[in-house]
């Protein structure tokens, strides 16, 4: 695994959406890029990666967390997504999809 930041670009699943970060003496607002893939060539695993933007944070240095996750790990996500989802927009009567 290479040691790297991810980029923001058009390619990025998802940016600039809320995140927290929570410690033993520190929790911390702010905004977060998340991003899925695979390799492009012989993927071997699905990766689950998100950096939160701490350009004002003391707490955290410049990081990227990744999980590599099997298919089936992905898809048990994707499916707890779905759910946790659907449960959101019934409670709050938005039924709107966001890309």
């Amino acid at each position: 695994m290479a040691d790297r930041l991810m980029k923001v670009n058009a390619y990025t699943t998802l940016d600039l959406v809320d995140a927290v970060a929570k410690g033993h003496d520190f929790e911390m607002e702010a905004f977060a890029v998340v991003n899925a893939t695979a390799a492009k060539k012989n993927p071997d695993s699905v990766e689950l990666q998100f950096e939160l933007d701490n350009m004002t944070e003391e707490h955290l240095p410049a990081h990227m967390e990744t999980i590599q996750l099997t298919p089936a790990q992905a898809r048990a996500i994707a499916t707890d997504l779905e759910k946790h989802a659907k449960r959101v927009e019934e409670a709050s009567g938005d039924d709107e999809e966001t890309a």
